[in-house]
């Protein structure tokens, strides 16, 4: 500035002055002093510098705005600014959350959710190089994933997560894919998950998720099953179906199970208290939980409306959660009651509380067009012509009297069991499902002959608690019985096509016989049984198939069959038996005994309660390793002795049914899957 101010001449005077000589040297005058600037000209100086700085300041505040303002479009972040890269775009922060931690944003001043950029996972891909151990690398393991977005929703999925963890059947994880700031451990706090529940936790939250779109959201929900997928390669995915979760969660949620073919399980809102049950399956189990069916097939007899409509009324009644909704099929006679038909025009299936967005109805009705009585042979063939699975692993069939009754708990104990005990990997391992014929929610109390009681087996409670100071009495169990049922048995479809292949073959057998082999026409069970029944023992005999009974207590949670209205099967009515129980002069006392034999009837009444508290050993099914079993006709039995008895029993049926000689006995047909073409020499 003093440069500015002083003339050319005195600007050279003045530097000559100041200029400063090299280690001091220098012509000096002793008294000399520095030149001192007069404090007018100071204070001149000052000003005129004070005033300059105003003049651009004024300027710069007051330039015009030329174009539109960007403050009317810029999202409001609740006071803090958002970190931008060189191109405007959001910087990356290393903690998603951290924007809003430091200063808390009331619901009023929610951030839009405007942000689309790219997603990135902050969190997850330490979890997930940490879980090698569980072999998630492998195709077939034992992870299994609860996953969540919305808060409501894992509050519900954890308590449910942290059952099975406690089983120690499965490698459980729980990842959240939420919108919320919530740190992991303060959820686990939240929901009283400590270390024994033996869950690993993942955060697969992506970056800035509170300011990103719903569309951006879901494409991070579907990146991050990806990643989890590539890592872990769960055998089932677990979420909330319900309302309750976020929908661009479900969203991508089911575009990920489409694009892998995974297993994914939509609980419904009451899971925790009609769902728990599947904490006791493994993975495996759970992995085919959408994959497999089952279809109800009833054969309505004449003069039965009330049975029938009863039974129909307890299938409406039934809790179908776990499950789609069964196809039903309902056989019916050539003479239909009044009753049933006005109760079958209203009958509506499936029932209105069940959830069926496209009003589709799963329900046949087949009605018979011949008037006269049909024989044996023509009735088994009828019914079993009723069903043909198109998946025999998967495809099963529920068989139902009119009589039966079932509890609303019956399905989710058939699911269950057909889960344990068909796919489990101690299923698979031990082959239990090459031996299993059906699954039965009755539990007889007669021989299929109709004339002995069955004998229960029951199991100490010393030996289902551990527990050796309790009182060693006895308590029921389920068992192995190698006779089948026609009251309520689910049988599964692979042994369901094989009874067609044999009753084919039988009954060509027996028309190409002179004389007729007397097995095919020796009667084992009694004519109160429908005449396929008798061809479903044959068969259990000849390979020595055996069916799951339930015990006495569980099975008062799921089925009964009534007695005071039975009716013979169609094809055993004759003059004799279709005489009155009372003739009409009967005295007062016969009329008494048949009221009361009829009030007594063989039947356990039903005492609904939830399915994990009828079921013994704390609601976790037995293998089959540890089930009594009993022979065809009410003995026990070992394994040995029944693979002893089915032998002699193929050998025999070979000789005499199948016309096998010597030598074919000895050198025996390779047994064919779902067939019984090994049984027969004459056939093809």
């Amino acid at each position: 500035m003093r440069g500015f101010f002083m003339s050319d001449e005195e600007l050279g005077k003045k530097d000559d002055d100041h200029k400063s000589f090299k280690n001091g040297a220098g012509l000096r005058q002793p008294n000399w002093h520095p030149a001192r600037v007069p404090p007018r000209r100071s204070l001149k100086r000052i000003g005129i510098v004070l005033f300059v700085a105003v003049l651009v300041y004024l300027f710069i505040k007051n330039i015009p705005v030329l174009g539109p303002n960007p403050q009317m479009h810029r999202p409001s972040y609740g006071g803090s600014e958002l970190p931008t890269n060189a191109d405007g775009r959001p910087a990356h922060n290393r903690n998603p959350s951290s924007l809003s931690r430091s200063k808390p944003r009331p619901a009023k001043n929610a951030p839009e959710r405007t942000y689309n950029g790219p997603v990135r996972f902050l969190e997850l891909a330490q979890t997930l190089h940490a879980i090698s151990g569980t072999r998630g690398s492998m195709v077939t393991n034992r992870n299994v994933l609860f996953v969540a977005s919305s808060l409501k929703s894992a509050a519900m999925l954890l308590p449910m997560a942290c059952q099975m963890g406690v089983e120690l059947r499965n490698y459980v994880h729980f990842a959240l894919m939420s919108r919320s700031e919530i740190d992991i451990q303060e959820l686990r706090k939240i929901n009283g998950i400590d270390d024994s529940c033996q869950i690993i936790f993942h955060d697969a939250r992506p970056d800035y998720a509170q300011i990103s779109t719903d569309d951006r959201m879901e494409n991070a929900v579907f990146r991050a099953f990806h990643h989890v997928f590539n890592y872990m390669h769960p055998q089932a995915i677990l979420v909330d179906g319900s309302s309750d979760e976020e929908p661009f969660f479900l969203r991508g949620a089911q575009q990920h199970s489409n694009a892998k073919k995974n297993t994914l399980i939509e609980l419904p809102r009451k899971a925790t208290t009609r769902l728990m049950w599947l904490t006791k399956l493994d993975s495996q189990a759970l992995r085919m939980w959408n994959k497999n069916h089952i279809d109800i097939l009833i054969h309505a007899v004449p003069g039965a409306s009330g049975s029938l409509i009863r039974l129909l009324r307890s299938l409406s009644d039934a809790d179908y959660t776990s499950s789609s909704v069964p196809h039903l099929t309902i056989e019916l006679p050539h003479d239909i009651d009044a009753p049933t038909k006005r109760f079958l025009e209203s009958f509506a299936w499936p029932p209105a509380h069940v959830y069926n967005p496209t009003n589709a109805r799963f329900l046949s009705l087949r009605h018979r067009i011949p008037h006269q009585r049909m024989s044996e042979e023509e009735s088994s063939a009828r019914f079993l012509e009723s069903f043909w699975p198109a998946q025999p692993a998967n495809s099963h069939i529920l068989v139902l009297s009119p009589q039966a009754e079932l509890s609303p708990d019956y399905f989710h104990y058939l699911k269950y069991s057909l889960l344990e005990y068909r796919y489990s990997a101690a299923s698979t391992y031990q082959h239990w499902d090459r031996r299993l014929f059906g699954i039965s929610l009755e539990q007889p109390l007669q021989l299929l002959d109709g004339k002995e009681a069955l004998l229960l087996p029951s199991l100490l409670k010393s030996t289902t608690s551990g527990d050796k100071d309790e009182d060693e009495g006895e308590t029921s169990t389920s068992f192995l019985w190698q006779a089948p049922t026609s009251g309520a048995m689910l049988f599964l479809g692979e042994k369901w096509m094989e009874l067609h292949d044999f009753v084919s073959r039988s009954l060509e057998a027996k028309q190409s016989s002179e004389p007729v082999p007397e097995l095919l026409t020796e009667k084992v069970v009694s004519t109160q049984y429908p005449s396929w029944l008798e061809h479903a023992l044959r068969l259990a005999r000849v390979r020595g198939y055996w069916t799951l009974y339930p015990g006495k207590d569980t099975a008062m949670n799921l089925a009964t069959i009534h007695s005071e209205l039975h009716s013979i099967p169609e094809e055993y009515v004759s003059q004799e038996s279709s005489k009155p129980m009372l003739a009409e002069d009967a005295s007062e006392e016969e009329i008494e005994n048949i009221r009361q034999k009829i009030k007594t009837g063989l039947e356990i009444p039903l005492a609904p309660v939830s399915l994990l508290d009828s079921l013994p050993n704390d609601g976790n099914l037995r293998p089959f390793t540890d089930l009594p079993i009993l022979s065809w006709n009410g003995q026990p039995a070992e394994v040995d002795t029944i693979n002893h008895l089915a032998t002699k029993y193929a050998t025999e049926f070979k000789e005499k049914v199948g016309r096998c000689d010597t030598t074919s006995v000895e050198k025996q047909k390779a047994k064919e899957n779902l067939s019984t073409q090994d049984l027969f020499c004459t056939t093809d």
